[in-house]
Protein backbone atom coordinates (compact mmCIF):
# COMPACT_ATOMS: atom_id res chain seq x y z
CA UNK A 1 0.00 0.00 0.00
CA UNK A 2 2.46 2.71 1.11
CA UNK A 3 4.31 1.39 -2.46
CA UNK A 4 1.32 2.43 -4.39
CA UNK A 5 0.81 5.66 -2.45
CA UNK A 6 4.59 6.81 -3.26
CA UNK A 7 4.26 5.93 -6.89
CA UNK A 8 0.80 8.12 -7.06
CA UNK A 9 2.34 10.93 -5.41
CA UNK A 10 5.26 10.84 -7.56
CA UNK A 11 3.13 10.49 -10.62
CA UNK A 12 1.76 13.88 -9.70
CA UNK A 13 5.23 15.52 -10.56
CA UNK A 14 5.05 18.53 -13.53
CA UNK A 15 7.60 17.22 -16.30
CA UNK A 16 6.85 20.78 -16.87
CA UNK A 17 8.71 21.96 -13.26
CA UNK A 18 11.56 18.96 -13.82
CA UNK A 19 12.54 20.48 -17.14
CA UNK A 20 12.68 23.86 -16.31
CA UNK A 21 14.74 22.59 -12.76
CA UNK A 22 17.25 20.44 -14.94
CA UNK A 23 17.37 23.25 -17.51
CA UNK A 24 17.73 26.58 -15.74
CA UNK A 25 21.50 25.96 -14.75
CA UNK A 26 22.51 25.45 -18.48
CA UNK A 27 20.49 28.43 -19.41
CA UNK A 28 22.74 29.96 -16.68
CA UNK A 29 25.71 28.79 -18.00
CA UNK A 30 25.25 30.24 -21.84
CA UNK A 31 22.76 33.26 -21.44
CA UNK A 32 25.97 35.31 -21.30
CA UNK A 33 28.31 33.91 -23.42
CA UNK A 34 27.26 36.78 -26.44
CA UNK A 35 28.77 38.97 -23.93
CA UNK A 36 32.14 37.35 -23.29
CA UNK A 37 34.16 39.77 -25.81
CA UNK A 38 32.26 43.00 -23.87
CA UNK A 39 32.93 41.60 -20.17
CA UNK A 40 36.68 41.10 -21.10
CA UNK A 41 36.50 44.72 -22.10
CA UNK A 42 34.85 45.98 -19.52
CA UNK A 43 37.14 44.30 -17.35
CA UNK A 44 40.36 44.59 -19.17
CA UNK A 45 41.27 41.80 -19.55
CA UNK A 46 42.15 38.80 -21.93
CA UNK A 47 39.43 36.81 -24.27
CA UNK A 48 41.01 33.77 -23.08
CA UNK A 49 40.81 34.73 -19.69
CA UNK A 50 37.09 35.62 -19.92
CA UNK A 51 35.98 32.44 -21.36
CA UNK A 52 37.75 30.77 -18.01
CA UNK A 53 35.08 31.89 -16.30
CA UNK A 54 33.17 28.71 -17.88
CA UNK A 55 35.97 26.66 -16.56
CA UNK A 56 35.29 28.08 -12.98
CA UNK A 57 31.28 27.48 -13.72
CA UNK A 58 31.63 23.82 -14.49
CA UNK A 59 34.84 22.95 -11.71
CA UNK A 60 32.01 24.21 -9.24
CA UNK A 61 29.31 22.30 -11.04
CA UNK A 62 31.61 19.02 -10.42
CA UNK A 63 31.86 19.52 -7.08
CA UNK A 64 28.20 20.70 -6.56
CA UNK A 65 26.30 17.89 -8.05
CA UNK A 66 28.52 15.55 -5.93
CA UNK A 67 27.70 17.43 -2.38
CA UNK A 68 23.88 17.76 -3.61
CA UNK A 69 24.05 14.21 -5.08
CA UNK A 70 24.79 13.16 -1.65
CA UNK A 71 22.66 15.52 0.41
CA UNK A 72 19.71 14.26 -1.57
CA UNK A 73 19.94 10.69 0.19
CA UNK A 74 20.44 12.69 3.46
CA UNK A 75 17.99 15.20 3.59
CA UNK A 76 15.83 14.58 0.79
CA UNK A 77 15.28 15.42 -2.80
CA UNK A 78 13.30 18.78 -1.86
CA UNK A 79 15.77 20.02 0.54
CA UNK A 80 18.39 19.47 -1.39
CA UNK A 81 16.58 21.25 -4.45
CA UNK A 82 15.60 24.24 -2.77
CA UNK A 83 18.85 24.68 -0.75
CA UNK A 84 20.70 24.83 -3.72
CA UNK A 85 18.71 27.06 -5.52
CA UNK A 86 19.10 29.69 -2.62
CA UNK A 87 22.71 29.53 -3.16
CA UNK A 88 22.28 30.22 -6.90
CA UNK A 89 20.52 33.03 -6.38
CA UNK A 90 23.20 34.38 -3.93
CA UNK A 91 25.43 33.93 -6.73
CA UNK A 92 23.70 35.46 -9.31
CA UNK A 93 23.34 38.67 -6.89
CA UNK A 94 27.71 38.69 -6.97
CA UNK A 95 27.99 38.20 -10.12
CA UNK A 96 25.50 41.42 -10.51
CA UNK A 97 27.63 43.32 -8.01
CA UNK A 98 31.47 42.03 -9.21
CA UNK A 99 33.83 44.98 -10.39
CA UNK A 100 36.48 43.02 -11.35
CA UNK A 101 37.25 39.41 -13.21
CA UNK A 102 38.16 38.05 -9.73
CA UNK A 103 34.63 38.91 -8.03
CA UNK A 104 32.63 37.74 -11.33
CA UNK A 105 35.02 34.36 -10.97
CA UNK A 106 33.56 33.77 -7.11
CA UNK A 107 30.14 34.59 -8.26
CA UNK A 108 30.52 32.28 -11.17
CA UNK A 109 31.94 29.61 -8.36
CA UNK A 110 28.73 30.05 -6.07
CA UNK A 111 26.39 30.28 -8.61
CA UNK A 112 27.12 26.93 -10.22
CA UNK A 113 27.25 25.45 -7.30
CA UNK A 114 23.63 26.50 -5.70
CA UNK A 115 22.88 25.36 -9.68
CA UNK A 116 23.66 22.16 -9.86
CA UNK A 117 21.16 20.78 -7.86
CA UNK A 118 18.78 20.75 -10.90
CA UNK A 119 20.80 18.61 -12.82
CA UNK A 120 21.79 16.11 -9.93
CA UNK A 121 18.72 15.84 -7.94
CA UNK A 122 16.42 16.37 -11.01
CA UNK A 123 18.15 13.06 -12.69
CA UNK A 124 17.78 11.35 -9.17
CA UNK A 125 14.32 11.69 -9.23
CA UNK A 126 13.84 10.39 -12.52
CA UNK A 127 16.08 7.19 -11.40
CA UNK A 128 13.79 6.45 -8.22
CA UNK A 129 10.20 5.33 -10.05
CA UNK A 130 10.59 4.86 -13.61
CA UNK A 131 12.63 1.67 -15.38
CA UNK A 132 13.55 -0.07 -18.74
CA UNK A 133 11.93 2.00 -21.84
CA UNK A 134 9.90 4.59 -20.02
CA UNK A 135 13.25 5.96 -18.85
CA UNK A 136 15.16 5.78 -21.83
CA UNK A 137 12.50 7.95 -22.89
CA UNK A 138 11.83 10.14 -20.19
CA UNK A 139 15.48 11.50 -20.10
CA UNK A 140 15.04 12.27 -23.88
CA UNK A 141 12.69 14.55 -23.41
CA UNK A 142 14.88 15.57 -20.24
CA UNK A 143 18.13 15.55 -23.03
CA UNK A 144 15.80 18.33 -25.48
CA UNK A 145 15.65 20.49 -22.15
CA UNK A 146 19.80 19.80 -21.42
CA UNK A 147 20.33 20.90 -23.95
CA UNK A 148 17.52 23.32 -26.01
CA UNK A 149 18.07 25.32 -22.71
CA UNK A 150 21.40 26.56 -23.53
CA UNK A 151 20.26 27.13 -26.77
CA UNK A 152 17.93 29.59 -25.86
CA UNK A 153 20.59 31.28 -23.42
CA UNK A 154 22.37 32.89 -26.55
CA UNK A 155 19.18 34.35 -27.78
CA UNK A 156 17.95 35.93 -24.23
CA UNK A 157 21.27 36.74 -23.75
CA UNK A 158 22.62 38.40 -27.31
CA UNK A 159 19.49 40.53 -27.09
CA UNK A 160 20.30 41.86 -23.11
CA UNK A 161 23.69 41.96 -23.66
CA UNK A 162 23.66 44.38 -27.00
CA UNK A 163 20.67 46.58 -25.70
CA UNK A 164 21.03 46.78 -21.68
CA UNK A 165 25.14 45.63 -21.12
CA UNK A 166 25.75 42.23 -19.32
CA UNK A 167 24.68 43.17 -15.75
CA UNK A 168 21.29 42.93 -17.33
CA UNK A 169 22.06 39.30 -18.17
CA UNK A 170 22.74 38.61 -14.16
CA UNK A 171 20.11 40.48 -13.13
CA UNK A 172 17.72 38.31 -15.06
CA UNK A 173 19.34 35.22 -13.85
CA UNK A 174 17.89 36.50 -10.78
CA UNK A 175 14.35 36.44 -11.30
CA UNK A 176 15.21 33.11 -12.81
CA UNK A 177 16.35 31.80 -9.73
CA UNK A 178 13.43 33.68 -8.04
CA UNK A 179 10.87 31.68 -9.61
CA UNK A 180 12.34 28.40 -10.01
CA UNK A 181 12.31 28.34 -6.02
CA UNK A 182 9.36 29.77 -5.58
CA UNK A 183 7.93 26.92 -7.81
CA UNK A 184 9.74 23.97 -6.23
CA UNK A 185 8.56 25.24 -2.77
CA UNK A 186 5.13 24.93 -3.68
CA UNK A 187 5.07 22.05 -6.19
CA UNK A 188 7.39 20.02 -5.58
CA UNK A 189 7.23 16.61 -3.33
CA UNK A 190 9.57 14.41 -1.33
CA UNK A 191 10.87 11.69 -3.66
CA UNK A 192 12.80 10.27 -1.54
CA UNK A 193 12.35 6.52 -0.45
CA UNK A 194 12.48 5.67 2.90
CA UNK A 195 15.36 2.93 2.37
CA UNK A 196 17.32 5.73 1.30
CA UNK A 197 17.20 7.50 4.60
CA UNK A 198 19.32 5.14 6.17
CA UNK A 199 22.66 5.92 3.98
CA UNK A 200 26.05 6.62 5.65
CA UNK A 201 29.16 7.94 4.94
CA UNK A 202 30.08 4.08 5.33
CA UNK A 203 27.59 3.61 2.16
CA UNK A 204 28.90 6.67 0.23
CA UNK A 205 32.53 5.26 0.88
CA UNK A 206 31.38 1.92 -0.17
CA UNK A 207 29.31 3.25 -3.37
CA UNK A 208 32.37 5.44 -4.90
CA UNK A 209 35.03 2.45 -4.08
CA UNK A 210 32.47 0.29 -6.07
CA UNK A 211 31.97 2.36 -8.91
CA UNK A 212 35.97 3.12 -9.36
CA UNK A 213 35.89 -0.65 -9.72
CA UNK A 214 33.10 -0.57 -12.69
CA UNK A 215 34.68 0.04 -16.03
CA UNK A 216 30.22 -0.10 -17.28
CA UNK A 217 29.94 3.18 -15.32
CA UNK A 218 33.51 4.74 -15.52
CA UNK A 219 32.64 4.80 -19.40
CA UNK A 220 29.61 5.89 -19.37
CA UNK A 221 30.28 8.57 -16.78
CA UNK A 222 33.08 9.53 -19.87
CA UNK A 223 31.10 9.27 -22.43
CA UNK A 224 28.31 12.23 -20.80
CA UNK A 225 31.19 14.24 -20.04
CA UNK A 226 32.99 14.18 -23.26
CA UNK A 227 29.39 14.77 -24.78
CA UNK A 228 28.76 17.99 -22.73
CA UNK A 229 32.27 19.18 -22.83
CA UNK A 230 31.70 19.42 -26.48
CA UNK A 231 28.21 21.08 -26.29
CA UNK A 232 29.91 23.40 -24.02
CA UNK A 233 33.01 24.45 -25.57
CA UNK A 234 31.02 24.94 -28.47
CA UNK A 235 29.26 27.67 -26.62
CA UNK A 236 33.19 28.55 -25.85
CA UNK A 237 33.91 29.13 -29.40
CA UNK A 238 30.90 30.34 -31.02
CA UNK A 239 30.91 34.13 -29.59
CA UNK A 240 34.47 34.49 -31.09
CA UNK A 241 33.23 32.39 -34.46
CA UNK A 242 30.32 34.27 -35.34
CA UNK A 243 30.84 37.64 -33.80
CA UNK A 244 34.24 38.25 -35.08
CA UNK A 245 35.13 35.95 -38.25
CA UNK A 246 31.52 36.20 -39.61
CA UNK A 247 30.33 39.67 -38.07
CA UNK A 248 27.42 38.56 -36.85
CA UNK A 249 25.93 41.48 -33.98
CA UNK A 250 25.03 40.05 -30.07
CA UNK A 251 21.76 39.56 -31.34
CA UNK A 252 21.74 37.83 -34.41
CA UNK A 253 24.48 35.37 -33.03
CA UNK A 254 21.54 34.60 -30.65
CA UNK A 255 19.49 33.19 -33.27
CA UNK A 256 21.87 30.24 -33.28
CA UNK A 257 20.23 28.89 -30.49
CA UNK A 258 17.67 28.00 -32.78
CA UNK A 259 19.92 25.83 -34.58
CA UNK A 260 21.31 24.35 -31.29
CA UNK A 261 17.12 23.70 -30.06
CA UNK A 262 16.55 21.85 -33.73
CA UNK A 263 19.65 19.59 -33.54
CA UNK A 264 18.79 19.05 -29.86
CA UNK A 265 14.91 17.91 -30.72
CA UNK A 266 15.90 16.30 -33.94
CA UNK A 267 18.29 14.35 -32.13
CA UNK A 268 15.84 13.10 -29.02
CA UNK A 269 13.59 12.36 -31.78
CA UNK A 270 15.47 9.73 -33.48
CA UNK A 271 16.88 8.80 -30.18
CA UNK A 272 13.29 7.77 -29.31
CA UNK A 273 12.38 6.57 -32.67
CA UNK A 274 15.39 3.87 -32.88
CA UNK A 275 14.81 2.66 -29.43
CA UNK A 276 11.93 0.82 -30.95
CA UNK A 277 14.17 -1.39 -32.64
CA UNK A 278 17.53 -0.69 -31.80
CA UNK A 279 19.70 -1.36 -28.08
CA UNK A 280 20.68 2.33 -27.10
CA UNK A 281 24.25 1.07 -27.23
CA UNK A 282 23.84 0.88 -30.87
CA UNK A 283 22.09 4.21 -31.21
CA UNK A 284 25.30 5.90 -29.08
CA UNK A 285 27.35 4.61 -31.66
CA UNK A 286 24.90 6.14 -34.49
CA UNK A 287 25.15 9.07 -32.74
CA UNK A 288 28.80 9.27 -32.45
CA UNK A 289 29.14 8.70 -36.28
CA UNK A 290 26.96 11.22 -37.40
CA UNK A 291 28.79 13.80 -35.04
CA UNK A 292 31.97 12.89 -36.45
CA UNK A 293 30.85 13.48 -40.15
CA UNK A 294 29.76 17.35 -38.99
CA UNK A 295 33.56 17.61 -37.72
CA UNK A 296 34.58 16.97 -41.46
CA UNK A 297 32.13 19.49 -42.67
CA UNK A 298 33.28 22.21 -40.30
CA UNK A 299 36.94 21.14 -41.09
CA UNK A 300 36.79 21.98 -44.93
CA UNK A 301 34.86 24.96 -44.34
CA UNK A 302 38.16 26.64 -43.20
CA UNK A 303 39.87 25.33 -46.75
CA UNK A 304 37.02 26.58 -48.74
CA UNK A 305 37.29 29.47 -50.89
CA UNK A 306 33.72 31.07 -51.34
CA UNK A 307 31.85 34.16 -49.70
CA UNK A 308 31.76 34.72 -45.86
CA UNK A 309 27.95 34.24 -46.01
CA UNK A 310 28.38 30.90 -47.17
CA UNK A 311 31.21 29.47 -45.23
CA UNK A 312 29.08 30.46 -42.57
CA UNK A 313 26.10 28.55 -43.93
CA UNK A 314 27.76 25.43 -44.39
CA UNK A 315 30.02 26.19 -40.54
CA UNK A 316 26.03 26.14 -38.84
CA UNK A 317 25.02 22.65 -41.15
CA UNK A 318 28.35 20.98 -39.70
CA UNK A 319 27.32 22.48 -35.96
CA UNK A 320 23.79 21.09 -36.67
CA UNK A 321 25.15 17.67 -37.51
CA UNK A 322 27.42 17.42 -34.15
CA UNK A 323 24.37 18.31 -31.87
CA UNK A 324 22.64 16.07 -33.46
CA UNK A 325 24.65 13.30 -32.95
CA UNK A 326 25.12 14.08 -29.68
CA UNK A 327 21.74 14.84 -28.43
CA UNK A 328 20.83 10.65 -30.43
CA UNK A 329 23.93 9.46 -27.71
CA UNK A 330 23.25 11.50 -24.44
CA UNK A 331 19.94 10.58 -22.76
CA UNK A 332 20.98 7.04 -23.82
CA UNK A 333 23.94 7.55 -21.56
CA UNK A 334 22.51 9.07 -19.00
CA UNK A 335 19.59 6.35 -18.65
CA UNK A 336 22.07 3.63 -18.86
CA UNK A 337 25.10 5.23 -16.69
CA UNK A 338 23.62 4.31 -13.27
CA UNK A 339 21.14 0.98 -13.67
CA UNK A 340 23.62 -1.01 -11.59
CA UNK A 341 22.46 1.58 -8.48
CA UNK A 342 18.69 1.51 -8.25
CA UNK A 343 19.17 2.12 -3.97
CA UNK A 344 21.22 4.67 -3.60
CA UNK A 345 20.24 7.07 -7.10
CA UNK A 346 21.68 10.42 -4.93
CA UNK A 347 24.81 9.19 -4.12
CA UNK A 348 25.52 7.07 -7.49
CA UNK A 349 24.49 10.16 -9.07
CA UNK A 350 26.69 12.27 -7.40
CA UNK A 351 29.65 10.08 -8.20
CA UNK A 352 28.96 10.20 -11.86
CA UNK A 353 27.64 13.64 -12.04
CA UNK A 354 31.28 14.58 -10.36
CA UNK A 355 33.61 12.60 -12.27
CA UNK A 356 31.97 13.81 -15.76
CA UNK A 357 31.84 17.39 -14.72
CA UNK A 358 35.33 17.35 -13.91
CA UNK A 359 35.47 16.26 -17.43
CA UNK A 360 33.30 18.84 -19.02
CA UNK A 361 35.62 21.44 -16.85
CA UNK A 362 38.38 20.11 -18.71
CA UNK A 363 37.30 20.60 -22.15
CA UNK A 364 36.00 24.17 -21.60
CA UNK A 365 39.65 24.94 -19.99
CA UNK A 366 41.64 23.14 -22.87
CA UNK A 367 39.20 25.07 -25.37
CA UNK A 368 40.16 28.16 -23.85
CA UNK A 369 44.13 27.46 -24.03
CA UNK A 370 43.78 26.50 -27.68
CA UNK A 371 41.65 29.20 -29.06
CA UNK A 372 43.29 30.98 -31.24
CA UNK A 373 40.48 32.38 -33.59
CA UNK A 374 40.49 29.68 -35.84
CA UNK A 375 37.97 27.94 -37.85
CA UNK A 376 39.73 24.56 -37.10
CA UNK A 377 40.45 24.86 -33.35
CA UNK A 378 36.46 23.47 -32.69
CA UNK A 379 36.35 20.51 -35.27
CA UNK A 380 39.95 19.37 -34.87
CA UNK A 381 38.94 18.98 -30.84
CA UNK A 382 35.42 17.98 -31.59
CA UNK A 383 36.86 14.98 -34.05
CA UNK A 384 39.74 14.12 -31.30
CA UNK A 385 36.94 13.26 -28.38
CA UNK A 386 34.82 12.21 -30.53
CA UNK A 387 37.22 9.26 -31.75
CA UNK A 388 38.03 8.38 -27.83
CA UNK A 389 34.46 8.42 -27.23
CA UNK A 390 33.65 5.68 -29.95
CA UNK A 391 36.39 3.84 -28.63
CA UNK A 392 34.72 4.37 -25.34
CA UNK A 393 31.23 3.06 -26.18
CA UNK A 394 32.30 -0.20 -28.29
CA UNK A 395 34.62 -0.97 -24.96
CA UNK A 396 31.24 -1.55 -22.83
CA UNK A 397 29.90 -5.04 -22.13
Amino acid sequence: MEKNIETKQNKKISLALLVCLVGFPQISETIYTPSLTEIAKSYQVSLNLAQMTLSIYFLSFAIGVFVWGISSDYIGRRKAMNLGILFYILGSIFCLLSKSITGLFIGRFIQAFGASTGSVTTQTILRDHYQGNERHQLFAKISVALAFSPAIGPLIGGILGQYYGFRAVFLVLIVIGLVMLTWSLKKLPETRKGMAASVSIFDVLTIGKKMLRDPYTISFGILIGIFNGLLFSYYSEAPSIFLETFHLSQSQYGLMGCVVASATMLGAWLSNKSLNNKEPLLIIQGGIKLALTGTLILSSVAYLVLPLSLRMIFYIVGIFIILTGISMALPNCLSLALAKYPSYTGTAGAFLSLGYYIIVSLCTFLIGILHTGSLLVFPIFSFVFLCLSFICVKSIK
